[in-house]
């Protein structure tokens, strides 16, 4: 991905996903909105689901496609019922393309405060490089 790809992307809002497909799990699903950051050495990826816990988060790298899978769990306690619920739980799901220039053997993640970063390292033939010139 480069910066023009990554600049391309749009924030958006806790979306609800609309499929054609059929869903085999009852409940909503969402997508999460991202921001994605470059450097020279590493593209950043910051995933905003909610209610995630690390437990409930599985991240898939099958045939250059990651999956980011998510399941938010409702807030309330054992004894508590709900007044007013504003915000809606249930599956989130994301999958990105990733292009060779990524290691992905070395792709890191973290997951705090319902936000997922991502570490995806460039590729060493990826990282711009000086070449040094000798006088001849």
């Amino acid at each position: 991905m480069t910066a023009n790809e990554a600049g391309s992307l749009e924030a958006k809002g806790k979306q609800e996903v609309s499929t054609s497909a059929e869903q085999t799990r009852p409940g909503l699903t969402f997508t999460p909105a991202v921001d994605i950051f470059e450097t020279d050495k590493a593209i950043t990826l910051l995933a905003d689901m909610p209610g995630v816990k690390a437990g409930n988060l599985d991240i898939d790298l099958h045939q250059d496609v990651l999956t980011l899978t998510g399941e938010a769990q409702p807030a309330e306690g054992k004894d508590e019922n709900y007044v007013l619920q504003e915000f809606r739980t249930g599956r989130y799901i994301r999958q990105f393309s990733l292009s060779d220039t990524i290691d992905q053997a070395k792709i890191e993640a973290e997951m705090a405060n319902g936000v997922l970063r991502l570490v995806l390292p460039k590729a060493e033939k990826a990282v711009p490089r000086k070449i040094s010139v000798k006088a001849g």
